[in-house]
């Protein structure tokens, strides 16, 4: 696969917030975030290809027994399957981060679906040829059904994260709602839109007001508070 990045620590987000983690990111997107915080694995994918051994080994490395597969999409990955399938032989919790537009049965203990909002479309301009791709292809209520349905016939977990900037997202999400199964109010995470501390925290309010009112979690951005918006965090 080609990897962007491994790394050891803590997870930011999500209802495993601030477990110790290995995270393994693979380099390739089928989409174009106009907000993405890693570029490096989207908009300019980059990264050596590595073999699932080598990447196996990387994650024995640690005392730790969380695995976040990220990207980028690890789910256009061929190899993704069999890596998982060697990940949990060896008694890994694997959380899946995907934006829910491809699906394929595999060992995932977390199913971390982040469903791309309108906010998430870059204009013609900033996104080119990527916009109208991007546009098309961002929202899959189908495919976050097949998702769904995997994770409670084997009794895993799930959550579906959106990152929210205004009002309007959250009539988008209560229509996506309405077009999936019906899920948890507290596996519906908003996260606020920001890759800074500052930003974060002046959106964080009115968020969480969404939350207490509909109840959502509320879901900060860990990593960016301790070491903020950087590689290997």
């Amino acid at each position: 696969m080609r990897i962007s990045e491994t790394f050891f620590s803590l997870q930011g987000e999500g209802k495993l917030l601030g477990v110790p983690s290995v995270f393994v990111r693979v380099s390739g997107c089928n989409l174009r975030c106009t907000w993405c915080d890693t570029p490096y694995a989207s908009w300019n994918p980059e990264g050596p290809e590595r073999s699932i051994d080598e990447i196996v080994a990387f994650v024995g490395q640690y005392v730790c027994r969380h695995v976040v597969l990220t990207g980028g999409e690890p789910m256009i990955m061929p190899e993704i399957v069999d890596f998982a399938t060697r990940l949990d032989a060896l008694g890994q919790h694997i959380t899946v981060e995907t934006a829910a537009t491809v699906f394929k049965p595999i060992a995932c203990h977390l199913a971390s679906l982040s469903p791309k909002l309108s906010n998430s479309t870059p204009s013609e301009r900033e996104g080119g040829r990527f916009a109208a791709a991007h546009e098309k292809q961002r929202l899959r209520p189908d495919v976050i059904n097949q998702w769904i349905d995997q994770q409670r016939a084997n009794r895993k977990d799930i959550q579906l994260k959106f990152v929210v900037s205004g009002g309007r997202d959250l009539s988008e999400i209560d229509v996506l709602l309405g077009q999936i199964q019906t899920v948890d109010a507290s596996d519906v995470l908003l996260m606020p839109e920001g890759t800074d501390v500052l930003t974060l925290r002046e959106r964080a309010g009115w968020v969480g007001d969404v939350c207490k009112a509909r109840g959502f979690r509320f879901c900060p951005r860990l990593h960016v508070e301790l070491y903020g918006n950087k590689r290997g965090t």
